[in-house]
């Protein structure tokens, strides 16, 4: 059987894909520290590097709920003798399944339901497979939105499929070529990351991969400490896989939530692999540049029973294994003006000798990594690293991404390559093309998607003659950091012409909670039909500790406004601030589900114990990742 790419079409039982909002992200990431032991001066630098003031230009990709039919989502299939591997475009490109053909055995958690949470950079996120995440901190922007895909030929006639972005936040262009040669036992991934800017850029690269988790799969790679995160405490090294007496390299034993990345030595081949009783299961492996590699595991306890099964359904545990540029996800590396940064990754089954595998670690370790270097010789890795910088131009159009990479082609600040065709511009790019055309950002109500870059900046700074290029403007300031300008526009934008946008922007930019409740009430006096600032409302009233006022505002609402779940949180949380703990038992005897409940959220678990003292949360309230 030669090599061969198709398309096709994925069944499976799912919501609808979920919705981008109307209001920008404000935020940024937290600053990490490392206060831990074992953290030496380069980590330092990282962990203080790059962090970004705001998630902006994105904004919330929510509106999907946990009503699941069957739907169709187009897929792309790479096939050759040994393996079956099948990505989703439409979905951040992922790697949904990779079947090894003559064991039929299925090497990673492929998800049997397509089921959005909130644990993305943007809220919605997919469990299952691999993801790849470029940007910063957390679950890339792009996870749920389309990617641009083509046909590509290598050289030697082996299909070869290519997927592409443009990643606004750090404004970086993203190609992954990825390929199965004829008689290759694992599935190629070459990835570049070109930094198109006149200054240096934070870089973060994870590939996230969900394996399937029971009591028996260990998790092995070529290192004897691990910098841990248990949530809970600073980030410290510590020996591995002993820690605290207890094995961690088996994560279906471990109690609670965990991170552990490992501290591969330098000149090691760097790998991870989750293997079960037999000795077998999938591992990964890449040239140098991608040096980390990490273990994350949900836990044993109720809460990470419960997040997996709110993920993926019943009977569905998955640990994950990851690949990253950096030690820990926590870090950031800087990458030059015009850079580009390649490598490549290979994803297989392996089979080791099951004594070893379960035995000393360094037993363990051995095992794996000599049939690693069986399966995959060092030298077949660099070779297909160097083979994928002679792949051309694509051939046939697969998928179609966004219309901001066009955009900024328009603009002159990301150069037109046959080997990135990006297209069009789309309805969602067309008042920036305006502002490029004319000199003048045509009035939007709601305001154009935002954008970043110095270039856009410049365009508007000396013509914001109305209210929405002034909120622009001050978005594109406050991108760059640069509050009090940014609050200026806003304050320029709310004397043109109140809107709910800028006085929900000076609302962030307010310290005072209750100023800013001020604000953020007067914002949803202009829009009160827009869902998503109802719930920021309520949510800076709690802050505020003004629930009087919260429960006026849950009182006044629609039927179906009133009935959606986090609105429902926020009347339970207000009521029992007002004393009012029958309300909040009613509430949630009759249900209360947060669609968007959000990782590490202990909101319904705290709620539940505040009003059923010395009671056991039941599990749909238990979302805790410390429990035990």
């Amino acid at each position: 059987m030669t090599s061969t790419l198709r398309t096709d079409v994925l069944r499976i039982d799912g919501t609808p894909d979920p919705a981008g909002g109307t209001l920008p992200i404000l935020h940024g990431v937290p600053q990490q520290t490392a206060a831990g032991a074992g953290v030496d001066e380069e980590m330092r630098r990282n962990l203080a590097y790059g962090v970004p003031h705001t998630l902006l230009p994105y904004t919330r990709q929510g509106g999907y709920d946990r009503d699941r039919t069957e739907r169709e989502v187009p897929c792309v299939v790479l096939e050759n003798e040994t393996l079956t591997a099948t990505f989703l475009p439409s979905l951040g490109g992922r790697l949904w399944s990779l079947i090894h053909r003559p064991s039929g055995r299925e090497l990673l958690h492929r998800n049997r339901i397509l089921q959005p949470a909130n644990l993305a950079l943007r809220d919605a996120w997919l469990a299952g497979g691999v993801e790849w995440n470029l940007g910063t901190t957390g679950h890339w922007p792009l996870t749920c939105e389309p990617l641009h895909a083509a046909r590509v030929t290598a050289p030697d006639g082996t299909p070869v499929l290519r997927m592409y972005a443009f990643e606004r936040l750090r404004r970086l262009v993203l190609r992954m070529d990825t390929w199965l040669p004829a008689g290759s036992p694992v599935l190629y991934v070459h990835i570049a990351v070109h930094n198109p800017s006149p200054t240096e850029t934070p870089v973060y690269w994870w590939s996230n991969i969900a394996v399937p988790e029971h009591e028996g799969v260990r998790v092995l790679g070529p290192a004897d400490h691990a910098f841990h995160c248990d949530y809970v405490s600073d980030l410290r090294r510590v020996p591995f896989p002993e820690v605290d007496g207890a094995d961690r390299s088996y994560p279906g034993r471990v109690a609670r939530a965990a991170d552990y990345f490992l501290d591969l030595p330098g000149g090691e081949r760097p790998w991870i692999a989750a293997l079960d009783g037999t000795g077998a299961g999938l591992v990964q492996t890449s040239t140098a540049r991608l040096r980390g590699r990490k273990l994350f595991c949900w836990g044993t306890g109720t809460g990470g029973r419960h997040w997996q099964e709110w993920l993926s359904g019943p009977d569905s545990a998955y640990l994950e294994i990851q690949a990253g540029l950096a030690r820990t996800q926590l870090e950031h590396l800087s990458m030059p003006a015009g850079a580009t940064w390649s490598w490549t990754e290979a994803y297989g089954l392996l089979q080791a000798d099951p004594a070893a595998v379960h035995g000393r670690w360094e037993d363990a370790r051995a095992a794996a990594g000599e049939a690693l270097d069986q399966l995959l010789p060092p030298l077949e890795l660099q070779l297909a690293d160097a083979q994928a910088d002679e792949f051309g131009a694509p051939e046939e159009v697969l998928a179609e991404g966004d219309g901001w990479a066009a955009l900024e082609v328009e603009a002159g600040t990301l150069p037109a390559s046959p080997l990135l065709p990006f297209g069009e511009p789309a309805a969602a790019q067309e008042p920036w093309r305006q502002l490029l055309k004319t000199g003048t950002l045509p009035v939007c109500d709601p305001p154009a998607q935002p954008v970043t870059g110095a270039h856009w900046r410049l365009l508007l700074e000396g013509n914001a003659p109305d209210w929405h290029a002034l909120y622009q403007l001050g978005l594109l300031r406050l991108a760059a950091g640069e509050q009090d300008s940014a609050r200026e526009a806003f304050e320029r934008s709310v004397a043109a012409q109140a809107s709910p946008w800028a006085v929900r922007s000076l609302a962030f930019l307010t310290p005072d909670r209750s100023a800013a409740a001020d604000l953020m009430c007067s914002a949803h006096r202009l829009r009160p039909e827009l869902r998503e600032l109802t719930i920021e409302v309520l949510e800076s009233l709690r802050r505020a500790e003004r629930p009087a006022e919260a429960l006026a505002l849950i009182e006044g609402l629609s039927p179906a406004d009133r009935a959606h779940g986090r609105i429902r949180l926020a009347e339970a949380e207000a009521a029992h601030a007002r004393g009012d703990d029958d309300r909040v038992r009613r509430l949630l005897a009759e249900g209360i589900q947060v669609d968007t409940m959000r990782e590490g959220e202990l909101s319904l678990d705290t709620l539940w114990l505040a009003v059923h003292p010395g009671t056991p949360v039941p599990p749909q309230y238990d979302f805790r990742m410390t429990d035990g």
